[in-house]
């Protein structure tokens, strides 16, 4: 389905079928339900205290969806996006691929998180199927009927779909069809046409920098690496300081020379969600006109195997001139993000955002309901940014950052080393990335919830999107919208 909700004012007559939410039995009698329906509603929702009551005309469907109130605001909102989520099966059994809901004008936010869930719900990735591609009763429309609701809300919210829906296409890409000079090539594209300014520095760019983890980690590959500079800088910003975001963009990990086994390679196409993650954040704050100056840079290669691959044991120079130690080629995503973290101080930020599938420790933390979190310098901001993880439900779990952990990344013959032994892998590896950084700086771990085994609500298979709804609204909050 296509991220779009179209707003009319009016109902039309004779439509195929349109949704009803109630938030209690007794709204109800106010639906205009002839009384037969209106019985029959009651005693399907006074057994089952929640769900959707199908009514069907002669020729028309009716969906009444009872959403159980919640004296959680957040949680209530929540339950609101998992219901538009949950109608979809039953729009799906009747046929329709076009369906209307009817406004609640006095709880326009719980509306518009209902049809939040059904976009992002009725994502699917497809494009390379051959058979059965135009399913019957795949929505392909969703009309929001209000006066109420303004239509540059409707409109800023399908934008923010849109950039959910386009790093979930990013992510689901098999490296076959996306590797790091076409990732580049999407997000150049996509960034330009929401109002960017956008350069990919080729390989030799890279090496003029002196980006010796990129280099290092692209060694095994037979593509070459690239790197991604979004700079979205309206007039009249509300920061002095730009925000800059920055995303892990390994296209496919094998582990290198320490090479995954067993099932563990399967799903590393996902290896780049974070920094499909930061474009689409970037995208959607561009589109929105949003008054925040903000970079996201993005380094890009796939880590692979060959005679030339990096080793264990080998030392690298980094963008800063710092040396690292090699001790696992696996712990890759840390070597690219830190020189992208590097290159970020030339822009003097006021705060650095990194994401990344970085740990399994995270995933192995929290699992795949939240995203881990770090922060260096940065309190206020990261109170701010776990407000607003509540508020959208992508939750962050912060772990603590205490200097000890640093004693574990120490080298005997380098600065530091890659990794940091078997303990608070997640921690030791948001330590080993602030080490260079000389700013606020938040580390974010999205390697849990970045790519899902089975769907979960409207969070579908495969890529989630997590992150972008949460770092977009922490933006907007800055902005003060």
């Amino acid at each position: 389905m296509k991220a779009n909700i179209d707003l009319k004012k009016k109902m039309p007559p004779d439509i195929p079928g349109y949704i009803v939410m109630v938030f209690g039995p007794g709204e109800i009698d106010s639906l205009g339900l002839n009384e037969k329906e209106a019985s029959f509603a009651k005693s399907i929702i006074k057994k089952d205290e929640s769900g959707v009551v199908s009514l069907n005309r002669y020729d028309q469907k009716i969906f009444v969806h009872y959403i159980k109130a919640h004296h959680n605001r957040d949680a209530f909102l929540e339950n609101c996006r998992k219901a538009g989520d949950q109608v979809l099966s039953y729009i799906r059994d009747h046929g329709l691929d076009r369906i209307y809901l009817a406004d609640k004008p006095e709880s326009p936010d719980e509306v518009l998180a209902y049809c939040e869930g059904m976009v992002l719900g009725s994502y699917t990735f497809d494009k390379y199927k051959t058979e059965n591609k135009d399913r019957k009763g795949r929505l392909k429309s969703l009309v929001l009927v209000s006066t109420q609701i303004p239509e540059s809300r409707v409109r800023r919210l399908n934008n923010l779909l849109d950039a959910v829906l386009f790093c979930r296409d990013l992510v689901n890409e098999p490296v076959s069809h996306l590797n790091a000079v076409r990732m580049a090539e999407r997000m150049k594209e996509k960034g330009e046409a929401a109002g960017m300014n956008v350069e990919v520095f080729s390989k030799k760019k890279i090496e003029s920098l002196k980006m010796g983890g990129i280099l290092a980690v692209n060694r095994g590959s037979t593509d070459p690496p690239t790197f991604t500079m979004m700079e979205w800088k309206p007039e009249g910003p509300v920061n002095e300081k730009p925000v800059v975001l920055v995303g892990k963009g390994v296209v496919f990990d094998t582990g290198g020379m320490n090479i995954k086994v067993g099932s563990y390679m399967e799903d590393m196409k996902c290896d780049m969600a974070g920094a499909a993650t930061m474009a689409s954040v970037a995208c959607a704050v561009a589109r929105n006109r949003l008054p925040v100056h903000l970079i996201t840079l993005i380094p890009a290669t796939d880590n692979r195997l060959n005679g030339n691959a990096y080793v264990p044991g080998d030392v690298i120079k980094m963008h800063n001139g710092m040396t690292v130690e090699i001790v696992n080629t696996d712990a890759e995503g840390r070597m690219i993000l830190a020189d992208a973290l590097s290159y970020a101080s030339g822009y003097d930020p006021g705060l650095v955002i990194d994401a990344a599938t970085l740990t399994g420790s995270a995933s192995r933390a929290i699992g795949d309901v939240g995203i881990v979190a770090m922060h260096k310098d940065a309190e206020k901001e990261m109170k701010q940014l776990k407000m607003h993880g509540e508020r959208v439900y992508e939750r962050i779990a912060e772990f603590p950052f205490w200097d000890e952990y640093g004693e574990l990344i120490k080298s005997d013959v380098a600065d530091i080393k890659n990794i940091g032994g078997k303990f608070a892998g997640m921690i030791t590896a948001g330590k080993f990335l602030a080490r260079f950084t000389a700013y606020p700086f938040i580390h974010l771990d999205i390697a849990g919830p970045a790519f899902l085994d089975k769907k979960d609500a409207y969070r579908t298979k495969g890529g989630s999107g997590m992150g972008v709804r949460l770092l977009y609204e922490y933006i907007k909050g800055m902005a003060g919208h």
